[in-house]
């Protein structure tokens, strides 16, 4: 006779689905954070410092970390060669450093749920280039994850503009270059990552960015901007430590338990954590269009991750 009792789970099962969770709760953990950069963003302009030396005080603090992981690095890996680092310089003066400072430009002027809205077209980015220029196949499902993606976004500007005016505007597109620049980043770091590992590679373009986003600084302001008031101190170590630092090595962490793909599908709590992160913290008001707008840019972003796994 059969039994029809259920086939309890093994102990190895059961390990590892608390292996999956802890790696999910990671990735999720590492969203968030990277999300609230806007959110500390926003609080640092309200003490008038502009997106140079925003930047600058963010790299200042976040660059003795990932100096030493990249000496650590160097130590227990074997030398680049010449034309690798110099992809690492480019890497990092068009991902970290670009990418950043658009960024942080565009915050100046837009809503920051609409800055991670437009952020997290970056992957929709990544397949146009990849089709444009790497001749790239584009399947249907992939179209209409884009086509959903946009009209999001769409929502959310349109609304936004008739509230701010052409400062929207002009900050969504500094924001929508930032997202492009990351996407060429992610292109171009493809094979680089594969010879040299992740960590070695996002401290080593960190490093670049840093030394870029200091000599900036140096070169476009006075030295006497650097004296600010405290609370600009205690935000932009926020923004080092828990904006940046954080969420690089968790994210990392987190793609080798669950897997890219996984990863990035978590990722799609950023949106949604920035949009009630800014109302409770900046005020910045909740409307209908703007959740409308983030379900549709969510939904399409699910769809193109669930193609890419």
């Amino acid at each position: 006779m059969i039994s029809s009792a259920p086939i309890a789970a093994t102990p190895t099962d059961a390990a590892q689905r608390k292996a999956f969770l802890v790696g999910l709760s990671i990735a999720i953990t590492g969203a968030i954070l990277f999300s609230t950069k806007a959110i500390v963003a926003k609080l640092l302009y309200r003490y008038h410092i502009d997106a140079v030396t925003l930047i600058t005080f963010r790299m200042m603090f976040a660059l003795p970390v990932f100096a030493a992981v990249a000496l650590w690095q160097m130590r227990h890996a074997p030398p680049l060669s010449v034309a690798d680092r110099w992809r690492l310089v480019g890497l990092g003066l068009i991902g970290y450093y670009l990418s950043s400072f658009l960024d942080f430009l565009g915050l100046q002027y837009i809503t920051a749920g609409l800055e991670r809205l437009i952020l997290f077209l970056t992957p929709s980015f990544v397949l146009l280039i990849a089709a444009t220029f790497l001749k790239k196949r584009v399947s249907r499902v992939e179209w209409l994850a884009l086509a959903t993606s946009y009209l999001g976004i769409v929502l959310v500007f349109l609304h936004d503009l008739k509230a701010g005016g052409s400062n929207v505007a002009l900050g969504a597109l500094f924001v929508l270059g930032a997202a492009a620049s990351y996407a060429l980043y992610l292109i171009f770091s493809g094979e680089l990552v594969k010879r040299i590992g992740s960590t070695r590679l996002v401290a080593y373009a960190m490093c670049v960015s840093s030394a870029a986003c200091i000599a900036q600084f140096f070169v476009l302001r006075p030295a006497a901007m650097l004296v600010q008031p405290m609370p600009v101190y205690w935000l932009s170590l926020v923004n080092a430590i828990f904006c940046t630092i954080m969420p690089v090595f968790l994210t990392m962490v987190a793609v080798v338990r669950i897997g890219a793909p996984t990863a990035s599908q978590a990722g799609m709590i950023g949106p949604v954590s920035t949009l009630f992160l800014a109302a409770l913290v900046l005020g910045e008001p909740i409307t209908g269009w703007q959740l409308l707008g983030t379900a549709l840019v969510l939904t399409g972003i699910y769809l193109l991750s669930t193609k890419k796994a």
